[in-house]
């Protein structure tokens, strides 16, 4: 599986903001895909998930509310709407798979930065 992830920048307290994870590989349809991010100075922590097939998503508590998790299954891309940015927030994001009967994600894109000044 490979993952492009894009969409990242610099917006105020309060914005939005939509990141974008091309996703291409065999059987990618079988995979969970997630957003996890890694703030200066702490460990990569998990956003959100989706499954490709079904749909369920999963948030973290911090960003219940606030973010939206869905994929387009015809443009193989997989969004992560971010809305009511706040400081905290900051972080690099990391679009993430993992095979469905996997607990660890196995493949990561590259990072995208979003920072939220305040």
């Amino acid at each position: 599986v490979q993952l492009q992830a894009s969409g990242g920048g610099l917006v105020q307290t309060g914005d939005s903001l939509r990141l974008s994870c091309g996703v291409s590989g065999r059987d990618f349809n079988r995979y969970v895909m997630g957003w996890l991010r890694q703030a200066p100075g702490k460990e990569r922590e998990f956003v959100t998930s989706i499954t490709w097939n079904g749909g369920t998503t999963r948030y973290a508590d911090s960003v219940k509310g606030r973010f939206t998790i869905s994929r387009d299954s015809v443009k193989n891309t997989v969004y992560l709407q971010m809305n009511n940015l706040k400081p905290e927030d900051t972080a690099v994001y990391f679009c993430a798979a993992r095979w469905f009967t996997r607990a660890v994600y196995e493949y990561f894109g590259q990072g995208t930065q979003v920072t939220v000044s305040s």
